[in-house]
């Protein structure tokens, strides 16, 4: 059998993909949460009051 036929290669190319599809998508998540969290830091430091977010 070669290489490119080998079973064991070919499970541990997937779980390197599923590894770093969940480190894109978990460092996707934490950016946007950092980008909420400065937005509202950054109203409260220029002395408003109101900077709560809306949600329905």
């Amino acid at each position: 059998m070669s290489e490119d036929q080998d079973p064991g290669r070919i499970r541990q190319i997937v779980a390197a993909v599923i590894v770093l599809a969940i480190l894109v998508g978990g460092s996707l998540w934490l950016t946007g949460a950092l980008r909420g969290t400065t937005a509202i830091q950054d109203c409260v430091a220029s002395g408003r009051t109101n900077c709560a977010p809306i949600r329905n």
